[in-house]
């Protein structure tokens, strides 16, 4: 089988469809500083936020790298691209949390995420995965702004012969997510995936 990759290699797989994705950034930045100096470490961080990591998490991320290169006595900001990977590994841990299905159905799975990243995929790769768990599961269009959006849900929908609530583009996307929410109430499904 196929080794496993590495935290940088899947997310710079996930970011390959943005032009110039936050870990090229990253990696630009650390490979073309030179130093490693205050100024490196607040570009860092700006690129960090900007990738959506989060503030707080950024945050801590910044000191610990500045505790750590220090302790270290490191001084190329090259090599602080292997310590960054080993300090979000450390954040990230190596369990994972799972899911936490309501006791109380439906369970009500959100998926957020930028355009192209993958979210109508994943949410039929969940779907197929409950509906072969033996789960009842009713899916929400619940991007009603994206061109095309709706349909290619509803194309996966078809697929899986899942049922799908949805509405017109444009339209309001909570009320989506409302009436698909009373429907599983309804219906007795076990999963919801908006």
């Amino acid at each position: 089988m196929g080794e496993k990759k590495g935290l940088f290699s899947r997310l710079k797989e996930s970011l390959a469809k943005t032009k110039k994705g936050f870990i090229e950034k990253v990696e630009i930045l650390l490979k073309s500083s030179g130093k490693i100096d205050e100024d490196l470490f607040e570009e860092l961080e700006e690129i960090l936020i900007q990738g959506d990591v989060g503030v707080n998490t950024t945050l801590e991320l910044i000191d610990n790298l500045r505790e750590e290169a220090k302790r270290r006595k490191l001084t190329d900001s090259e090599q602080l691209l292997d310590l960054l990977k080993e300090k979000i590994k450390e954040m990230l841990g190596t369990e994972s949390a799972g899911l936490n299905f309501s006791a109380q159905p439906p369970t009500v799975v959100l998926v957020v995420g930028v355009n192209g990243v993958g979210k109508t995929t994943s949410i039929a790769k969940l779907a197929y995965k409950y509906k072969n768990e033996g789960k009842k599961v009713l899916l929400a269009a619940g991007d009603t702004f994206r061109a095309a959006a709706i349909e290619q849900l509803t194309s996966w929908a078809n697929k899986l012969d899942i049922p799908i609530i949805k509405t017109k583009q444009g339209h309001d996307s909570s009320a989506v997510a409302y009436d698909t929410i009373c429907s599983a109430i309804a219906r007795n499904i076990d999963n919801v995936i908006i």
